[in-house]
């Protein structure tokens, strides 16, 4: 009779990001920041378009302008109450399925970005369009960050493991979802440069709390309280047999 026995401990929480996708994400966080410092410097106090938002404005109000009131429908998606609704949903999802991180990176993430778009960068670059502040986009922060943060959880589903293709697909359905915000420049409340900033303030935000969030659960604090999934053997003292160590 063996003198050991094998106790297993419960599997340790999927990461968010798998090890493969960890320096990508780190880098995609630099550029994001990257790219909404040059933007908010160069369109800082400003209350007029540029050449390449002069000339997209006019595209994206020529190819949605005609339909009033689909336009405005679209547009109201990334409003607080939608985006409050789809934050709520995906957080009880991730709870429903037992992702804890993934609820913490939703229920963090999104307000996280749309605070530091609505407190923090319009106030401080101060672009206004018809006297209100505009940059970056708040509505394109909070669609882009829903659609980022699924873009995550599907990076590492729950079991049944989805197809590659499949969750490609949602994804991109995510995504396509959270650019109907062009609507907002359609109906001349942002410039383009303002949605722009506001996808890569939502981008950067979500990767920065999912690396931020795992690299929590690494931490040896977080291992000491039983978070490997490896079984391990508890010996047996000598003279006791395995089955009154069992049921010890």
């Amino acid at each position: 009779m063996p003198r050991g026995t094998k106790l297993r401990r419960q599997a340790a929480p999927r990461p968010l990001l798998p090890i493969a996708l960890r320096r990508p994400a780190a880098l995609l966080v630099t550029g994001c920041a990257a790219l909404t410092a040059s933007l908010a410097l160069a369109f800082a106090g400003q209350a007029r378009p540029d050449g390449l938002d002069a000339a997209t404005d006019a595209h994206v109000r020529g190819a949605l302008g005609r339909y009033g009131a689909q336009t405005h429908l679209l547009a109201g998606l990334g409003g607080l109450g939608p985006v409050t609704v789809l934050t709520t949903a995906l957080v009880l999802a991730c709870l429903a399925t037992r992702r804890w991180r993934g609820a913490a990176l939703a229920g963090l993430a999104v307000p996280a970005a749309v605070a530091l778009t609505e407190y923090v960068l319009k106030p401080l670059v101060g672009r206004t369009i018809r006297g209100d502040p505009c940059f970056p986009s708040g509505h394109a922060t909070a669609m882009f960050a829903l659609a980022a943060a699924c873009a995550v959880l599907l990076a590492g589903p729950a079991r049944p493991r989805l197809p590659g293709a499949v969750r490609l697909l949602l994804v991109l359905g995510a995504a396509l979802l959270a650019a109907a915000v062009a609507a907002m420049v359609a109906l001349g409340y942002h410039y383009f440069t303002d949605t722009v900033a506001g996808t890569a303030v939502a981008i950067g935000v979500v990767l920065l709390t999912a690396l931020l969030i795992d690299r929590a659960a690494r931490s040896p604090r977080a291992g000491s309280r039983g978070d490997a999934g490896a079984p391990v053997t508890v010996p047996t003292p000598p003279g006791v047999s395995t089955k009154s160590a069992g049921q010890n």
